[in-house]
């Protein structure tokens, strides 16, 4: 029951490949977003205290976050765990292992999804989906087969992100950069770190990310 962490900046395919191993391995994908949104409306104690950090427009703690963490990595069990957008700094790494050496599990690797800054640009930005049935589409790569009808429902209503323009994007990048990256040389020299090729078709992306968890 391997338990894992996914780094790589926005549009890495971090969440696509997180979503697989959960069908394939039964792992359990530990997102901090969706932890606290989860912990906001669930009225527990820690739910109690996320709501009123957010209704203040506060940034959530580290303190919360690890808290989150470890309710999950003691009340669930499964094929291992998927750590996605967590830890993003080196402080949230020490605090990330510190908690796995409390409650008696340990990380196995970290799969750095690596990608070119340009052509992650052109991935994103050409991105767009069906409104009605949330198809997926891209200018280049995947562009529907008649001008502005979904191939899927046949709607017409096609939607682009606000933020997946270039400027937005790169400013994520940058932040992501600046902030996560130095976990890279963190987890490299804890002898953990293993590269794949973000930008490859997507089932390559799985087959290189299976073969890391499969030599252990």
């Amino acid at each position: 029951m391997p338990n894992i962490i996914l780094l790589g900046p926005p549009g890495a395919g971090k969440g696509t490949q997180a979503k697989r191993l959960e069908e394939e391995r039964g792992m359990v994908q530990l997102s901090t977003g969706d932890m606290l949104r989860a912990a906001r409306s669930s009225g527990t104690e820690m739910g109690k205290k996320v709501a009123a950090v957010m209704d203040r427009g506060d940034l959530v703690t580290d303190e919360i976050v690890i808290g989150l963490i470890e309710e999950k990595l003691t009340g669930e069990s499964g094929g291992g765990f998927i750590f996605d957008g967590f830890p993003r700094t080196l402080g949230q790494a020490d605090a990330l292992g510190a908690l796995m050496d409390r409650v008696g599990k340990k990380l196995d690797a970290v799969i750095e999804m690596q990608v070119d800054d340009a052509a992650l640009v052109a991935r994103i930005t050409g991105r767009y989906t069906c409104g009605n049935c949330g198809a997926v589409y891209h200018d280049v790569t995947r562009p529907t087969k008649v001008k502005d009808t979904c191939d899927v429902c046949g709607s017409h209503d096609m939607k682009r992100r606000a933020d997946d323009n270039e400027e937005s994007l790169r400013q994520r990048l940058m932040e992501y950069y600046k902030k996560t990256s130095p976990l890279i040389g963190y987890y490299h020299a804890k002898g953990l770190l293993n590269g794949v090729d973000g930008l490859a078709p997507m089932d390559q992306v799985a087959a290189a990310i299976a073969k890391v968890l499969d030599k252990g």
